[in-house]
């Protein structure tokens, strides 16, 4: 592998390209140093294309040079999370309760009971919190006491959820999930303007990016990341069905939650654009799924439960965060439900069947990936 094209389209995280470019070159040093390989990551530019970084790797397997797009949508984030607390509470108890009409609810709990619960963690924790205030506020009600009374229990019960709770759930990351719900049912809907011009400006992006020269075109995706992935893929599939013609492409999902805005019944034209990605014959699609990552669809089969049982599957590859860090590692995160989730594209401490350096700078093809366990890693 001489020459490869990266697309990828991370998570729902607060980071521009230059952040990404950063975590990208602090991950890549780990990794060569756990490999064996030398990786110089070039610095981040901007061209017709996007934001984009050429990696160079060297191994005995071989020299590939890589150019990686980051397609982030740090923008969306902000816009879904720099709002008052109110906003933020109304419009992330509204996107829950889109979800459950729209039959995601029942969706998660029967294909992925663990995901079904992450969605629930972070509403009924803030429930919890204004129950709770609700309650210290009623004080002078409960016991009697005389109305002037609930001067100081409101105000109580106000300082307790800004300075007690709102600390402690910034921990556990509460509000940025509400914000994150709020993109999976935009994405689900399609009716946001802000959200249709987002994904226009990445299939424009991606359109003139597929132009390059290159042995192989990697499409990766984290998270909610895959979602945009399969719309913007899907969209440039829909308008130029030979795009692809005499390419070799391998789109990757890590961790990915696909299913998170294609099980809600408004997200039609998801699920059809993911079978248009499954039904292109010159697409390998692969999924790697880890069993202690709450925040996917383990062992789900994205495309048939996308509705399309008869359309070619995506490959499914499985791996274990025990396997790519040192025990004190894995143990200090392994409670960060977040932060194991964000393994998929770190650097590793030790040589595992997947490494998301590896598979995006290194010399062997994308695919082989599906087949690599840990009795039979990557050969570099």
């Amino acid at each position: 592998m001489e020459r490869r094209v990266v697309l990828h389209f991370p998570g729902f995280e607060p980071l521009d390209p230059k952040a990404h470019h950063a975590r990208y070159t602090r991950s890549a040093n780990q990794s060569a140093k756990v490999w064996g390989v030398n990786i110089d990551v070039g610095g981040l530019r901007d061209c017709y294309a996007g934001s984009y970084f050429d990696v160079n790797c060297r191994a005995a397997a071989g020299k590939t040079s890589s150019r990686v797009f980051v397609y982030d949508h740090n923008q969306l984030v902000h816009r879904f999370t720099d709002k008052s607390l109110v906003r933020r509470l109304a419009s992330g108890f509204a996107s829950a309760g889109s979800v459950i009409v729209q039959g995601g609810l029942f969706g998660y709990f029967r294909h992925a009971w663990r995901f079904g619960l992450f969605f629930l963690f972070p509403f009924a924790l803030v429930l919890l919190a204004l129950a709770a205030s609700a309650l210290i506020a009623a004080i002078p009600y409960v016991f009697e006491l005389q109305r002037w009374h609930f001067l100081w229990s409101v105000l109580l019960a106000i300082v307790f959820f800004h300075s007690f709770f709102l600390p402690f759930s910034r921990r556990l990351h509460t509000l940025h999930l509400f914000a994150d719900w709020e993109l999976a049912v935009a994405l689900a809907r399609l009716v946001d303007p802000d959200v249709l011009q987002w994904l226009d400006r990445c299939k424009d992006s991606v359109r003139e990016a597929l132009r390059e020269d290159a042995d192989e075109y990697l499409i990766t995706s984290h998270s909610m990341g895959s979602s945009v992935a399969a719309h913007v893929v899907g969209m440039l599939l829909e308008e130029e069905p030979d795009i692809l013609d005499g390419k070799r492409v391998v789109f990757v999902t890590l961790g990915g939650a696909i299913l998170q805005c294609a099980l809600l019944r408004s997200a039609t034209s998801l699920r059809a654009r993911v079978r248009t990605i499954a039904q292109a014959k010159e697409v390998f699609f692969l999924e790697i799924h880890c069993l202690t990552d709450v925040i996917h669809f383990y062992k789900s089969r994205v495309v048939a439960l996308s509705g399309h049982p008869d359309a070619p599957q995506a490959s499914i590859a499985t791996i274990r965060m025990r396997h790519m860090l040192t025990k004190e590692h894995y143990r200090k995160i392994r409670r960060d439900f977040l932060r194991v989730h964000r393994q998929y594209v770190l650097g590793s401490d030790m040589r595992a069947a997947f490494d998301f350096t590896l598979i995006t700078a290194g010399p062997l093809p994308a695919a082989s990936f599906a087949t690599f366990t840990q009795d039979n890693i990557a050969q570099v």
